[in-house]
């Protein structure tokens, strides 16, 4: 028998040789490769034939890994010509396309097995410059759209691509709506040409490789945009101002929320694509004019993930192994397995399905490192599990059976036998020198375990438990002790309460004195945390009983206590009724969708004990997130009813509702929102408000009117009737078809200025039409004044300021209403166009302009104006202002508080020449919140103001004045307790420590 054993083991040894390369992978010891870094694909510049590639790779192995490198399935010579080994990394140095392009791969390799890393790709990156040709000016009319086209060089790998206007680092912005740069072609798009986008555009483009980026752009692409070259339709016409407006929706399904504004912008953007977002996406374009759109697909592919892959293995010889990868991506990825980096396919005891590899009566060559492989057209993926076939006598060190067993009176045991062994061994068990077989209170499983039930004082004893398989044998012993049996002798009782109300369950035991005892608590089964002393449950210092605070719904049940040891346990239960409001009703149904009712019908829900009273029905729209009770039929829906009608709902409005029983505990839960309905459709119900107009250009009525909101528009297929006319004559009628519209322009250029129209608007949808509003008299654009103001008056007020008055313009025409009267005035020596302007906000024929130069001369012209322009000009008058006032504040200023008075005393401020005569002083006297103001003739220089009762302190402000307006201020601060000062406000704050 010992000669065919060590026969077998060394012919195992000679396999296990032959399958990793010379050496023995030692079980808890050694361990097969697995890699930290893999190689990744690489793009090189074209040319850089100075430079080094770099491929990293490492694995974590012991002993540690070696390394091969495979080019398209073909060993690298390393350390010969150009590759050179550090560490796992692949150094290349002056890489050549010709030679060096192509699928890297690394091996990594010790005595537990070989695997092999993910390919790399190795590229080489090119941008040939544009051709020097010049290119073909282009022409565009104005609102019109256009494209300018690109035409890229030879290039590897693909561009960015971005374009200049008239001369660099001037980019086209991404956020102007107008214009689109395609990422595929270069070409740049433009929609609604503008005069102003004439110039010469460039297009920039630029390679990014790994280790580099260039760029380079083309020759000039001229562009003219032309006026609108169209003529204008004959008299009578009608012209439509109204602004082209976009917006997205998915065709096939809702549009996703992560859409957000950019579905009402020319841009679609989806950010974090997934596979829900695959569809077909409406783009539509519209105006009061109509509609065009345009529809795209988007099909959402992804690399494979792995979903489930396998995991390292230690399986007994001549066993079986089940293995399986599962990996997820689109196209759908196909599965191949490598053991040792080599493919296997299924052939004798291998079997390789798909995901799916099973080996048969698995042998010592069967261990190594095993690979499997996802792969479709946008990657690979690798999962890595070692292998090892373990054949080994019975063997009790690390998994010893226990040395002392406790088990209780009356109560059952189980022994565990469970020896490191391969094959598997045959167990038996014996008590003493007594082999103990299967009885009516012993057992002996399959695996090994015994169990001995209805323990008593006389089973107590050693118990041995013995293995073999053809390499050996080994056994182990434990000793099984007998204790007191934990019994229960108070158990709780069942117990029925209202929501919010404490209660507590009784449990005591008895049990062997010289182990421990525990109680835990179970609720329909799942243990109970009683260690959280913010939660509901507490339980008693020594002994079971459970204290449940503040109990709700979800604590009522069957409450279970155990009472535990090491050896046995004893458990009781009792049930707990919690009394509370009704559970939520189920199955909501939503029925006879009609206009503006529905009917809802539901099951009822669990009463908590007390009996439903009654219920009420909440429901939203789409247009609220906020639930709000619903008018019904019946008022009162009463307790053992389950359904009703909804009443005085919108039409065409989608609608979810709830419903919430009560009883006299209160309210319920609701129950699951209803399914999203929408209700029928019908005519609009009321007209749009806020119906007026008039402005515009010459010859037009503009008409305008807040859009219809959503909740009133009661159907699809919505837009407006407008209708007009001059008062006693025929309506004209236009249909304006889209509910976002607020402005008509009606042109004909046999309109007077200033005509008032009867204008009057109804909505209108699928279903039918709905009732005008009322009548509003809304006049056609006005004509400028034909006059001018008369008699124009200029009189400096100061070195700053100057009064215009006129003679207001007499003119009672019905071509428009007089706004106001618009003041030009402009320097000696500038052309009137540079003239500043103001104007008046009424017909006041009289205004002041402010901000002017001193000694300066002023042209001054008035022109009435309306809303369509200003008139003609009056006749010019000339005005100079005054000369500007001293630009000192007086000097020397001192004071001298007596009492409840102050005088203060200044130097005069003397004028220069070029300055205006002081004809004397101001004096500000400030105090909390009241001011006033003392006029001082030029000769004074000193004057006596009171001082507060309070003791607090007064600001005094003192400057000259004349006819060139007041000089700059001299600002003092004097108290009661100042003395006699000559200071400033800096002198004053200093001396009570607020400035420093």
């Amino acid at each position: 028998m010992m000669e065919l054993l060590l026969c077998l083991l060394l012919l195992g040894s000679v396999v296990l040789e032959e399958a990793v390369g010379g050496d023995v992978c030692v079980s808890g010891h050694d361990s097969g490769p697995v890699f930290e870094e893999q190689p990744s694909s690489l793009i090189y510049p074209e040319g850089l034939t100075e430079g080094k590639v770099t491929l990293s790779c490492q694995a974590r192995a012991s002993p540690a890994a070696s390394y091969r490198w495979l080019l398209n399935g073909t060993e690298v010579p390393l350390g010969l010509d150009r590759y050179t080994l550090v560490a796992g990394t692949l150094v290349i140095s002056g890489p050549e396309p010709l030679r060096d392009t192509g699928s890297y791969q690394c091996l990594a390799i010790n005595r537990c097995g070989t695997i092999i890393s993910r390919a790399a790709n190795l590229k080489f990156g090119y941008l040939h410059d544009f051709p020097p040709d010049s290119r073909s000016p282009q022409t565009a009319y104005e609102g019109v759209g256009t494209f300018l086209a690109c035409q890229p060089p030879p290039h590897y790998p693909a561009l960015s691509y971005r374009w200049l206007i008239n001369e660099f680092p001037n980019f086209i912005r991404k956020d102007d709506g107008r214009w689109f740069v395609s990422q595929v072609t270069g070409n740049l798009y433009v929609a609604k040409a503008e005069p102003n986008d004439t110039g010469n555009y460039f297009c920039f483009t630029t390679i990014n490789m790994d280790i580099s980026t260039k760029s380079t752009f083309s020759k000039a692409n001229q562009l003219t945009v032309l006026p609108d070259a169209s003529p204008r339709k004959s008299t009578p016409s009608i012209k439509v101002l109204s602004q082209i407006t976009l917006r997205w929706r998915k065709a096939d399904g809702l549009m996703p929320s992560k859409a957000g504004f950019s579905v009402e912008g020319p841009t679609l953007t989806l950010p974090d694509l997934s596979f829900d977002d695959e569809g077909i996406y409406e783009c539509e374009a519209y105006n009061s004019e109509g509609s065009d759109t345009y529809q795209g697909r988007i099909n959402v592919q992804a690399q494979p993930e792995w979903l489930q892959v396998m995991s390292d293995s230690e399986v007994e010889i001549s066993s079986e192994l089940h293995w399986s990868c599962v990996a997820a991506g689109k196209p759908r990825p196909s599965i191949r397995w490598l053991r040792n980096g080599q493919p296997i396919s299924t052939q004798d005891r291998v079997e390789v399905n798909g995901a799916h590899l099973k080996i048969s009566n698995l042998a010592l060559e069967d261990s190594g490192m095993y690979q499997c492989v996802a792969e479709n057209k946008h990657g690979t993926v690798y999962s890595t599990a070692e292998l090892r076939v373990q054949v080994q006598a019975p063997d009790f060190r690390l998994n010893p059976v226990r040395r002392l067993i406790p088990a209780a009176r009356g109560g059952q045991v189980m022994i565990e036998c469970r020896p490191r062994a391969a094959p598997k061994p045959s167990l038996f068990w014996s008590r003493g020198t007594e082999l103990l077989t299967n009885s009516s209170r012993v057992t002996v499983t399959p695996d090994g375990i015994l169990w001995i039930h209805n323990i008593s004082r006389a089973d107590e004893g050693k118990y041995t438990c013995f293995a073999e398989n053809y390499l050996g044998k080994a056994n182990s012993t434990g000793h099984l002790s007998v204790r007191d049996a934990t019994k229960i002798t108070l158990a709780p009782s069942n117990a029925d309460i209202n929501q919010g109300e404490n209660v507590t369950l009784q449990c005591h035991a008895s049990h062997d004195p010289t182990m421990d005892l525990t109680f835990t608590w179970a609720l329909n089964g799942v243990l109970l945390d009683l260690e959280n002393s913010a939660g509901p449950y507490h339980r008693k210092e020594n002994i079971g009983d459970l204290l449940t605070v503040n109990a709700q719904l979800s604590q009522a049940g069957m409450y279970t206590c155990t009472a535990q040891t090491v050896v046995d346990s004893a458990s009781a239960s009792a049930k707990l009724v919690v009394r509370g409001p009704p559970g939520p009703p189920g199955g909501l149904l939503v029925k006879n969708v009609a206009e503006t009712s529905v009917e809802l019908r539901w099951s009822r829900g669990y009463d908590n004990h007390s009996p439903i009273g009654k219920y009420i029905i909440m429901g939203r729209s789409s247009l609220s997130s906020e639930w709000k009770k619903m008018r019904t039929d019946p008022v009162n829906i009463e307790g053992n009813a389950e359904s009703s009608r909804v009443m005085g709902l919108m039409p065409w409005m989608d609608y979810e509702f709830q419903v919430i029983a009560s009883n006299i505990l209160g309210s319920g839960e609701p129950s699951m929102p209803s399914h999203i309905i929408r209700t029928q459709q019908a005519a609009p119900t009321v007209a749009p408000s806020g119906l007026g107009g008039g402005g515009g250009d010459h010859h037009e009525l503009i008409m305008t009117w807040t859009p219809m909101a959503r909740e009133y528009q009661n159907g699809d297929g919505f837009g407006y009737i407008l209708a007009f006319r001059k008062k006693d004559t025929s309506w004209t009628e236009v249909r304006i078809p889209h509910v976002e519209s607020s402005r008509y322009v009606y042109y004909n250029e046999s309109l007077t200025p200033y005509s008032p129209f009867e204008v009057k608007i109804k909505a209108y949808n699928r279903r039918g039409e709905g009732p005008f509003s009322q009548i509003a008299v809304v006049h056609s654009a006005e004509e400028e004044p034909t006059v001018g103001p008369l008699n124009i008056n200029a009189t400096a007020l100061s070195a700053f300021e100057i009064q215009v008055s006129w003679e207001p313009v007499q003119q009672l025409s019905a071509s428009g209403i007089l706004r106001g009267y618009e003041i030009r005035y402009w320097r000696q020596h500038e052309r009137e166009a540079a003239a500043d302007r103001v104007r008046t906000a009424g017909l006041e024929p009289t205004a002041r302009v402010s901000g002017l130069r001193p000694s300066t001369r002023y042209h001054v012209a008035v022109l009435a104006y309306n809303s369509a322009g200003t008139g003609p000009p009056s006749p010019r008058t000339t005005v100079t202002t005054r000369k500007p006032p001293p630009n000192r504040p007086p000097g020397n200023v001192s004071w001298k508080a007596h009492g409840s008075w102050v005088t203060v005393r200044w130097d005069h401020v003397t004028a220069m020449h070029n300055e205006s005569a002081v004809l004397g002083y101001k004096v500000l006297y400030k105090h909390e919140d009241q001011a006033a103001l003392k006029f001082l003739d030029k000769a004074k220089s000193s004057v006596t103001l009171p001082l507060p009762k309070d003791n607090g302190y007064v600001v005094l402000e003192i400057r000259s004045w004349g006819e060139g307006g007041d000089g700059p201020a001299h600002e003092i601060i004097v108290s009661r307790d100042s003395g006699e000062q000559s200071a400033n406000i800096s002198d004053f704050l200093s001396d009570r420590g607020i400035l420093e």
